[in-house]
């Protein structure tokens, strides 16, 4: 079983040990609260209701024997922050990664928390009772030897990040184990006890892991609430600071990934038109016995690439070093339709990514010949086409609803011994389902677009931003 706890649901999929996802299921997240401006935490327990949802949907849809379940690998929610007292519960609602407070160290300014940690550690201890954590979640912000995957040896470090080292978890290497599922739970999913739930990494790396990008020429693509690329790398970054990405922990212990500069509420922003263009988006779908968002993409198939000169930035939630950013569509005139709208917002995630991910190739020095998109937004034909058409190159799609809970899983196929290594089991259970090819006349119209427009949108709009941002911040 692997479990991938991400920011929008918690996704949980059962595999057999060639890799094929016999049971999926997943359960939302509520919306994250906004109590005033810059914080933002996950309502209730929310994270921990998610995943217990999450693992009956998928238990649910399993018509094998649960006796047969020989582990479960964990990923969630990289960089946040859950404070959490003496017995383990939540003292403070768990702080989203998109908070301004995770710029910053922690500030100890409440008795009642005992322990600081990631969702990882939170969440495995509300499934085994243990107070660990997986090392490869905890980069940034943290004092981790980054080199030995272990707490730093030094008090100072400790300091620096306003912690000492009785307030965080044990951490455990990927592929190692976190702790035993708690006798009651084990009772209460009807699965067998003493089962191994095994860490893997930050959720982006497990992605990564679970893609299968193995190679100096590949790079990943993540369509979810936060939208990035990532190349696979088995030595750290030795040249100067870049500008186009950052180094962060791969999913195999010691190795590393490269990832770009990303989309802050990318996927998100297609869930934000759906909620604006209301119940007749709703009903219209139901009378075709389709989803919301497959029902746009059926009509927005008619639309032509360009969006007829609709131009979307996605910018819906700004960074801190440039709070002025606001999302921007412009050019409507009368041909436009709601059709437009989301053809021109999955465009905008083609045109930005592409942009991002090509820096980072140029600033790496490599010349890519092969990406793979997961993410919810890969099940979308019409943006896996749109990106193929961008990038000129062909698109593959994986099996599976989430590469994160089959990274998951692969880490839980390492501790139970099915597969000796990392490199072994990802050859064996990594599945490709499509691969999208390019239409180079749709490529020379994007690359125009591209060039000539969307690079050019916040030269502008920034300096306009900048006079209105005092008045409605």
């Amino acid at each position: 079983m692997g479990i991938d706890n991400g920011s929008q649901s918690t996704k949980v999929s059962i595999f057999d040990v060639n890799g094929k996802e016999v049971a999926f299921g997943s359960c939302k997240l509520q919306d994250n609260l906004t109590p005033e401006p810059g914080i933002v935490i996950h309502p209730d327990d929310d994270l921990w209701d998610s995943v217990r949802g999450g693992i009956k949907d998928c238990l649910a849809n399993f018509n094998g024997n649960t006796d047969d379940i020989i582990g479960i690998g964990l990923c969630t929610i990289r960089f946040c922050r859950a404070l959490l007292q003496k017995d383990g519960t939540l003292a403070h609602p768990i702080i989203s990664w998109m908070d301004v407070r995770m710029n910053s160290p922690y500030k100890h300014e409440d008795h009642n928390v005992a322990y600081v940690t990631s969702t990882t550690g939170y969440i495995s201890n509300r499934l085994t009772g243990e107070f660990t954590d997986a090392a490869s979640m905890l980069e940034a912000g943290w004092p981790l030897d980054l080199e030995k995957l272990e707490w730093s040896s030094e008090e100072e470090v400790f300091k620096t990040h306003g912690l000492t080292r009785d307030m965080v978890f044990d951490v455990v290497k990927p592929g190692e184990l976190l702790g035993k599922l708690k006798p009651e739970l084990a009772h209460e999913f009807k699965l067998p006890k003493g089962l191994p739930v095994v860490a893997s990494a930050n959720d982006k790396a497990v992605e990564v892991l679970g893609s299968g990008v193995n190679k100096e020429t590949s790079v990943m693509i993540s369509l979810g609430t936060f939208i990035s690329a990532m190349l696979y790398r088995e030595n750290p970054y030795q040249g100067p600071t870049p500008t186009s990405f950052w180094q962060t922990l791969a999913c195999v212990p010691h190795k590393y990934v490269y990832e770009s500069n990303g989309i802050r509420r990318g996927m998100w922003t297609v869930s934000w038109l759906k909620s604006i263009l209301g119940n007749g988006l709703t009903e219209d779908a139901a009378k075709l016995k389709m989803s919301e968002e497959d029902y746009l993409n059926m009509n927005a198939l008619y639309v032509p690439a360009g969006s007829a000169g609709l131009i979307t930035i996605l910018d819906w939630l700004a960074t801190p070093s440039e709070p002025f950013r606001k999302g921007i569509m412009i050019g409507f005139d009368q041909r436009h339709t709601k059709f437009h709208m989301y053809r021109s917002i999955i465009e905008a995630i083609g045109f930005e990514i592409k942009n991002n991910v090509c820096a980072m190739a140029d600033e790496v020095g490599i010349k890519l010949d092969e990406i793979i998109v997961i993410g919810g937004g890969s099940k979308s034909e019409l943006l896996m086409q749109i990106l193929a058409d961008q990038f000129n190159l062909p698109i593959i799609r994986r099996e599976g609803n989430s590469c994160g809970a089959l990274g998951a899983a692969i880490c839980a196929a390492i501790y139970t011994k099915i597969y000796d290594n990392f490199d072994e089991a990802a050859s064996k259970m990594i599945r490709t389902e499509r691969t999208f090819k390019p239409d180079i006349t749709k490529h020379e119209l994007y690359d125009k677009i591209n060039n000539e427009v969307v690079k050019n949108v916040r030269i502008h709009t920034n300096e306009v931003l900048k006079k209105s941002y005092p008045i409605f911040s």
